[in-house]
């Protein structure tokens, strides 16, 4: 085994363990898009008459090998190589010989992994996309079966004007649809082929590099060789920037189903199978599952913020900093669709108590729409507004359970229409096929389907 920069020197063990760092475990999850990305850059380097048509066809042979063990857990990086890189050339040299020994011709390291990073990252972008539509369509289905289900609406935590569950449960659809053209937009900057800028500043060669760009499915090639270098750290920290948009959106939800499941209130139960019990206290179901989502939306800023830290102060060009960048990257993406698979379990499992929430319903909570049913008949509002203060539970008439039906207006609880933000849900879920289809295709073109 042998490091791509070998030159005989021998290095100082510490400062090998610094260097190396993570990377054997990182890149195992690395492996497949770098042997992808190989075999379009491989293809690429045939059509210029680096390789010939035999090392080609040998060369992604081998590479589709090695994207199969590494999706099946068979494939290994030994600390010696350093990273997933060496080891694949390693492999691909004592199989194959000089086309081995090719393979590295037109590219660096520091393409090598942007390449893989983009090709992992847009599809760990497209199973978050996915999840949150997947989250976004169950909240949506219980907030129309609760259209009419009352609950107390609270603002600082105390009881402010009555509302409905269905009402609350499409706010929290509404705020996770707005998610999604960031996710869009991320991708869309992660779909950019890196490959043949090299280190930054192009080889002497005749790369085609939009040749490259088509093989892989990628949108467009980034153009300026320097600019792909400067990009490292600052595509992670903006994919990041969309998960941390979803991810904040689960924290709120799941405070407040932690405060609205809780034993003085209990609106809503969580399955059993989603609460965990006490060492203790036998009598005990805890919410740890939402107490966790909280959590891991806190620690998403803070991987967010770390990649932000790392890359934002750097002069142009690579460096070795931006190593610390991967795995918050790949990591945070992971946790993030974990994170949104949760929340959806427990949306499913709910159980509501209609009556308990409407019982809950304090008198005074009606004084709001008392005040406006005097607007209407022509009292103006800040006098309406006094005299309604003076004993603000005596001042609805009526079932104050169904005052929210009053506010009919667009987006308010009494508007039938109030999930309409939710109907560009189907042309969502086509973008989302479309992007898997043409990974797809990638695949089977370059024989790793």
């Amino acid at each position: 085994m042998t490091r791509l920069w070998d030159r005989g020197a021998p290095l100082d063990a510490v400062v090998e363990r610094l260097t190396v760092g993570r990377d054997p475990e990182l890149d195992l999850e690395l492996v497949p898009h770098d042997a992808l990305a190989s075999a379009a850059h491989a293809t690429m380097l045939e059509s210029i008459g680096i390789l010939t048509a035999d090392e080609l066809t040998g060369l992604r042979r081998e590479l589709a090998a090695i994207a199969h063990d590494a999706r099946a857990g068979e494939f290994v990086i030994d600390p010696a190589d350093e990273d997933g890189h060496t080891a694949i050339e390693n492999r691909l040299t004592e199989a194959l010989g000089d086309a081995g020994r090719k393979i590295h011709t037109g590219r660096s390291r520091n393409d090598q992994v942007i390449a893989a990073l983009r090709l992992w990252g847009r599809e760990a972008l497209l199973e978050l996309y996915a999840r949150t539509i997947t989250l976004i369509s169950g909240l949506a289905d219980l907030s129309a079966r609760h259209a009419e289900t009352t609950l107390p609406g609270y603002s600082h935590t105390r009881q402010a004007m009555p509302t409905t569950l269905g009402h609350w449960l499409a706010a929290h659809a509404e705020s996770l649809t707005d998610d999604l053209p960031w996710l869009r937009r991320a991708y869309e900057h992660l779909n950019r082929s890196p490959l043949g800028s090299a280190s930054g500043f192009g080889v002497a060669l005749a790369l085609d590099r939009p040749m490259v760009a088509e093989l892989l499915g990628f949108d467009s090639v980034q153009v300026n060789t320097l600019a792909v270098q400067n990009d490292r750290g600052k595509g992670e920290w903006l994919a990041l920037g969309a998960a941390v948009a979803v991810a904040n959106d689960l924290g709120r939800l799941a405070s407040d189903l932690i405060w609205l499941s809780s034993d003085e209130l209990g609106f809503v139960t969580l399955p059993d199978a989603l609460t965990t019990g006490s060492s203790i206290m036998p009598q005990k179901r805890n919410p740890d599952v939402l107490e966790l989502i909280r959590a891991g939306a806190a620690s998403l800023r803070a991987r967010h913020g770390e990649v932000g830290a790392i890359y934002s102060q750097l002069t142009s060009g690579y460096h070795r900093d931006l190593q610390l960048t991967k795995g918050p990257f790949l990591e945070g993406l992971r946790h993030a669709a974990d994170l949104t698979r949760a929340t959806g379990a427990v949306v499913e499992g709910l159980d509501v108590n209609a009556e308990r929430a409407r019982a809950a319903i304090r008198p005074a909570t009606g004084a709001t729409d008392a005040l406006y049913a005097r607007v209407a008949e022509g009292t103006p509002f800040r006098s309406a507004y006094r005299e309604i203060a003076e004993d603000p539970e005596a001042a609805l008439g009526g079932d104050l359970a169904e005052s929210w039906k009053s506010r009919k207006h667009l987006g308010a609880p009494g508007d039938p229409a109030t999930t309409s933000a939710l109907d560009g849900l189907p042309q969502q879920e086509e973008w989302l096929e479309e992007q898997r289809q043409s990974i797809e295709s990638v695949r089977a073109a370059l024989g790793q389907a």
